[in-house]
């Protein structure tokens, strides 16, 4: 879409206002609105904004950057009133002398994405992110009530969730996301709903789009969506898996291999070898909340061993089997991202560590079918060279720092704002007094 054919769009659907859209470093959507008769000259010019109080964008001497509109992202908020449509576009971040800035999200994707389209390639996307609805328990304390009762694939007939989902999907739909199905996940109120795959920075715009379409539209219903890791003790908590695959501009699987064990190309265990290489660092960027890592446990479907396997979901990667006459689909599944994570830097540090390994033809160790990492012991899994993700944010951030790979792929003011962010995180977590530990230890002690 052009400029000419994104104006004559805007003014077909009757949209009064644009949101021009951008993230954070932490992942927080942030947005500038502007009514339509201000497109024109956003267009030729971009928009000026104050990024000094925007996380990681600038500092108050050099607080001065412009938008520069993506038309490709238009979509309408489909939730908004038709007298006050609204619609929204995804925005590049530039500084005053017209240059990229180097701490937008976005454009740290396009940075890596870039360097792979000089080889022809394509990294291609399929997001699964999880989560749940609740409804209010308080008027003031949001209590995590399950909305519903439905199991793993549960259907019913008269579910009010299942209604809730199917209107988030038909306002997926209407912003353009190519929906292929909703279900009912393991958890009480749990739910997942699955688009097509797309090059990563499409993919990355629609996880953005979904979370906040999800809780727009769960909020009218008076119901609150959370992306939130574990918002439940004792029950699943919400991922965010995301299938991965590797293509030439004609449309070829690069991972595909006709003669090769499970179709894999040499490409495509290049690029698994390599994220298991990095898998302790990327952690912090894929599960960087301190409660991502009361996830990643066992017992509860999350990986926390570090291994790839075809039919083994304890394992980190997976590669789903494909049914015969299929086989081209072949993908690499990664099972410890989740949903809280910025899809943009998510995806950045997963193509910068499998690169790394595709480049450096990094060795791919043997894979974990017919092993239960769950059941094995301390002793075996070292026996057998099997590591684990970090155990909590602090650890993980730990990791990221000795990671040169991942660190130059997020360049250093993404880096530095982000660990920033993250350590204030965890010293904040770290400094309060749970009810476990007050109901733990305070007659005992």
């Amino acid at each position: 879409m052009d400029n000419k054919e994104f104006l004559k769009k805007v003014k077909e659907d009757n949209v009064k206002f644009v949101s021009l859209q951008f993230t954070d470093v932490v992942g927080a959507v942030k947005s500038v609105d502007i009514p339509t008769d201000r497109l024109p000259n956003a267009l030729d010019e971009g928009v000026w904004f104050d990024g000094s109080s925007v996380e990681g964008f600038a500092r108050i001497q050099e607080s001065d950057m412009h938008l520069i509109i993506d038309p490709e992202t238009y979509a309408l908020l489909p939730w908004t009133p038709p007298e006050m449509r609204r619609a929204r576009v995804f925005c590049d971040i530039y500084q005053p002398d017209d240059t990229p800035f180097i701490g937008d999200p976005r454009g740290t994707l396009k940075s890596l994405l870039k360097k792979i389209d000089e080889n022809g390639w394509v990294f291609n996307v399929g997001a699964e992110p999880e989560f749940f609805l609740f409804t209010r328990n308080g008027s003031e304390n949001i209590h995590p009530v399950p909305h519903d009762v439905g199991g793993y694939f549960d259907f019913s007939a008269n579910d009010e969730a299942v209604r809730v989902r199917t209107e988030l999907m038909d306002a997926l739909s209407i912003m353009n996301l190519e929906v292929e199905m909703g279900h009912h996940e393991v958890a009480l109120g749990q739910h997942e709903i699955d688009f097509r795959f797309s090059d990563a920075l499409r993919a990355a715009d629609n996880v953005l789009t979904m979370k906040y379409t999800v809780k727009a539209i769960a909020a009218q219903h008076g119901l609150v969506a959370s992306f939130m890791p574990k918002p439940i003790h004792n029950i699943n908590g919400s991922g965010m898996h995301v299938h991965q695959s590797l293509f030439d501009k004609d449309g070829n699987n690069l991972f595909y291999d006709p003669k090769a064990e499970y179709y894999l190309s040499a490409i495509g265990r290049g690029f698994i070898s390599g994220q298991l290489a990095h898998a302790r660092g990327m952690s912090a960027v894929l599960a960087p909340t301190v409660n991502s890592y009361k996830r990643l446990i066992p017992g509860y479907e999350a990986p926390v061993y570090v291994g790839w396997a075809q039919i083994n979901r304890s394992a980190l990667i997976r590669i789903p089997s494909a049914p015969p006459g299929k086989e081209k689909v072949v993908r690499a599944e990664l099972r410890c991202p989740d949903p809280s994570a910025n899809p943009y830097l998510a995806f950045s540090v997963m193509l910068a560590a499998a690169l790394d390994g595709i480049e450096n033809e990094l060795d791919l160790p043997e894979p974990l079918n017919d092993i239960n990492v769950y059941e094995l012991s301390l002793e075996e899994r070292k026996a057998k060279n099997i590591p684990e993700l970090p155990g909590s944010l602090a650890e993980a951030l730990g990791e990221l720092k000795n990671d040169s790979v991942l660190r130059q792929a997020l360049g250093p003011v993404v880096y530095e704002v982000f660990d920033r962010a993250k350590q204030a995180e965890w010293q904040e977590y770290s400094m309060k007094v749970t009810d476990w530990e007050v109901e733990r230890y305070l007659e005992t002690s």
